[in-house]
């Protein structure tokens, strides 16, 4: 699949991230958890305007999963249903998984395209280089998770020792943490050194898509949906995944005129 990059478009890169590892239907009833919800929510985010799709899957009772059978499947009747739009598979653990399992998935799936938290990965610094290497090897794209300046650094460690190969520089910036009550605002942002590298951030709460807005005039890709975000600046929750969508796309738009 070739990539977008924001070159090609009049807006930056748009990723939506529809379900996560932590939610479920109690706190929103149109979060998609099955495959046949997931792929409904991807049609109609790529619809509004999402040009890729960062993918959680969930086991049998509803947890996060690294599964890579249910990845493959998963990503399968993706390719059938919206064969345009990119696809992203997760390794975070959630406290779940070991770094030999992460990498098992990634070896085992063999994605286009994986985010993957330098601080989990850190957690096995036997294995850490290989991890980098398999993705090198196979082509997968690497988007490295970064909560804060601490793990810019260690990024910058790591691909300064050749641990990281040197052409896996894309990163995420995480705008705040998975927690109860967590509200990122678009000052966030200014905790994390600048980089050449690409950059896409993801923010919680209501000011999801002004930290966002702030983030595309810093020339940053943008991650938007349910796993970061329920609700609008107004505290109402979004019909679904892709009313979030296109609304981030009409306040672009905006912003350019």
């Amino acid at each position: 699949m070739t990539s977008i990059t924001t070159d090609s478009l009049d807006r930056p890169y748009i990723l939506v991230a529809p379900n996560g590892a932590r939610r479920n239907a109690l706190d929103h009833p149109a979060l998609p958890l099955r495959i046949d919800q997931i792929v409904i929510s991807a049609r109609d985010c790529h619809a509004a305007g999402a040009d890729g799709l960062h993918l959680h899957i969930r086991d049998s009772d509803g947890l996060h999963s690294l599964d890579a059978g249910l990845y493959l499947e998963m990503i399968a009747e993706l390719q059938r249903e919206v064969p345009k739009m990119e696809l992203q598979i997760t390794t975070e653990a959630v406290g779940r998984f070991d770094v030999a399992s992460q990498l098992d998935c990634l070896q085992k799936v063999r994605p286009e395209w994986a985010s993957i938290s330098v601080r989990e990965i850190a957690r096995d610094l036997n294995l850490a280089p290989r991890v980098y290497a398999q993705c090198a090897d196979q082509g997968t794209r690497v988007q490295h998770i970064l909560y804060d300046a601490d793990d810019a650094r260690l990024l910058d460690q790591w691909l300064a020792l050749g641990i990281v190969q040197a052409d896996q520089t894309d990163r995420l910036l995480v705008l705040g943490r998975y927690s109860d009550g967590q509200q990122s605002m678009p000052s966030d942002l200014d905790a994390f050194p600048k980089c050449q590298a690409r950059w896409m951030v993801c923010a919680f709460g209501a000011q999801e898509h002004a930290c966002l807005a702030e983030a595309a005039r810093h020339g940053g890709d943008l991650r938007v949906g349910f796993e970061n975000s329920l609700t609008g600046a107004d505290g109402r929750p979004w019909a679904d995944n892709a009313a979030s969508v296109a609304a981030l796309v009409e306040l672009l738009g905006r912003a350019q005129k």
